[in-house]
């Protein structure tokens, strides 16, 4: 523990595909007294992304998918563009995103450069996503992609010039905060690359 938390105790709420968890702890606040707090945390373990991106001909392999959480929360008919993204499951994050490149989106890149890591809802989520860049060619496209059926996968495999991905952004086209980061963390370092 830290000097912040003492008492830490939890209870399952459930445990089906993730841990839903409520605790219970003592935080110490900044003027040094002890406040007793609850939390309520959901624990699906970590992830990896990536985004992959043709510096030759300017564009970026995003996929759309239904996603039920988006369609309970106002998002008309569920769909999400997204860059393509997996649980760990104990995997090695490059592997990670190596494998589901290929499995979502039918592009076998061997290598991707990992640019940062981050908490995507760290009120609530303990999920921490790496993130990745790999470049492609037409030539690395070994398969439709679409994902797996023994997931219940029914992924569209998008191939978008840069520009027009970007500016789904602001239309509101793109709704996924890991595929917004990526996007705009390319366009930052478009330069470099």
């Amino acid at each position: 523990m830290t000097d912040r938390v003492k008492n830490l105790k939890a209870e399952v709420l459930s445990r089906s595909w993730s841990k839903f968890e409520k605790y219970t702890f003592e935080y110490r606040t900044a003027d040094g007294s002890w406040e007793a707090q609850q939390r309520e945390v959901y624990d699906r373990g970590d992830g990896a992304a990536v985004l992959l991106y043709n510096r030759k001909k300017d564009t970026v392999v995003l996929t759309r998918q239904f996603r039920l959480p988006t369609f309970l929360n106002g998002n008309r008919g569920g769909m999400m563009i997204e860059a393509c993204a997996g649980a760990l499951d104990g995997e090695d994050p490059l592997e990670c995103v190596l494998r589901e490149a290929e499995e979502e989106t039918g592009y076998r890149v061997e290598k991707a450069s990992k640019v940062f890591e981050a908490y995507m809802s760290p009120g609530s989520v303990t999920e921490k996503l790496h993130f990745y860049l790999a470049e492609y060619t037409d030539d690395m496209q070994v398969a439709q992609g679409g994902g797996l059926a023994s997931e219940q996968e029914h992924i569209e495999v998008l191939e978008l010039p840069f520009g027009r991905a970007c500016a789904m952004i602001a239309s509101g086209e793109i709704r996924d905060g890991k595929t917004i980061m990526l996007l705009q963390h390319l366009q930052l370092q478009r330069s470099v690359l």
